[in-house]
């Protein structure tokens, strides 16, 4: 009877013992969607497809997008940096200038690279870049787009002293083409077709800049830290999505055209290059000479020489490869 009073109390004890630890066992919570804001340019309409199409979640990660409005370009980077958002489409360009305030944040994918998207589109008299000396020069100054008319002046050998800039949006440069208050202009669809309408030509592209212009995601650090699967997720799923746009155009553009509410006739892929998973690992190699490292470089030692910013980043903390390159 004392054996089996023994065990019976035995058994008790290992009983509640297994329910407390059971009980006292942390709840796995789900986590939070990544909440991604995203621009108004083409290249950055691959996250849609792959929102629509299933991709994220199939990755097993939730993805929240959010989209940038129209100037506000600034505060929408001020409220990443703040913690309101995850993740942020950048240009290379923005993206240094904005880790200038925040160094707490890494490029880890470059989604796509303009090759011809970005013109300089001129006045009919003007044949030549060397034509521009003494003109009025529309740009967008402070950020890629200054860095991009620079490197065109170079191509003549002029520079910003032998030209006049005047701070311009990309919308803005048809109108102000035609009005004569600047001769040439930086910009792109479907500014560049209403440009051209009015008697404008293509002076330059970004076909001779090739590597200089680029978008990337980005992502706070912490984000990165604690939950890289999902970052993992968000590359795949983001590079799976271009190449499905690629080779199913009309149904790509459907989707966008009906996720964004504009005509599916204005979207293009003309010029852009939607960077696959080998041309990713290509950028992130030093030894490429148009890794993002050599590109990031030129656009740093602009803005120190601009002002823009107020010291040079370190290059190397700037980018993380390891969402696109193998394991070691």
């Amino acid at each position: 009877m004392f054996k089996l009073l023994r065990y019976v109390s035995l058994f008790f004890i290992t009983a509640c013992l297994l329910l407390a630890c059971h009980s006292s066992a942390p709840t796995k919570l789900q986590r939070p969607p990544l909440k991604v804001l995203f621009g108004s340019f083409v290249g950055e309409y691959p996250g849609i497809i792959a929102q629509e199409k299933g991709f994220f979640q199939a990755q097993g990660v939730d993805v929240k997008i959010v989209y940038k409005r129209y100037g506000y370009a600034k505060l929408e980077q001020a409220n990443f940096s703040a913690g309101k958002y995850d993740g942020i489409s950048l240009s290379l360009g923005s993206f240094i200038i904005l880790n200038a305030t925040n160094p707490d944040i890494q490029g880890v994918i470059v989604i796509d690279e303009s090759t011809g998207a970005d013109v300089v589109v001129a006045k009919s008299q003007i044949k030549t870049v060397a034509d521009l000396k003494g003109k009025k020069l529309g740009a967008n100054l402070g950020g890629f787009s200054e860095v991009f008319v620079t490197e065109m002046l170079k191509s003549a050998n002029l520079t910003s002293d032998d030209i006049s800039f005047v701070q311009s949006e990309a919308l803005d440069i048809p109108q102000r083409l035609k009005n004569n208050v600047i001769q040439a202009g930086h910009t792109w669809q479907p500014h560049l077709a209403e440009a051209v309408k009015l008697g404008g030509h293509i002076l330059f592209s970004s076909k001779q800049t090739p590597g200089l212009i680029l978008d990337m995601m980005v992502f706070r650090k912490d984000i990165i830290r604690d939950r890289p699967e999902d970052i993992r997720g968000f590359v795949r799923a983001w590079l799976q999505a271009s190449t499905y746009w690629e080779a199913h155009l009309q149904e790509g553009n459907a989707i966008i055209s009906k996720a964004l509410n504009i005509p599916s006739h204005t979207l293009s892929l003309e010029g852009i290059n939607l960077t696959d998973l080998a041309e990713n690992r290509k950028f992130f190699q030093s030894s490429n000479p148009h890794s993002i490292y050599k590109t990031a470089k030129i656009y740093a030692d602009f803005f120190i020489r601009a002002g823009n910013v107020t010291r040079l980043p370190e290059l190397k903390g700037l980018f993380n490869s390891t969402f696109v390159n193998p394991p070691s």
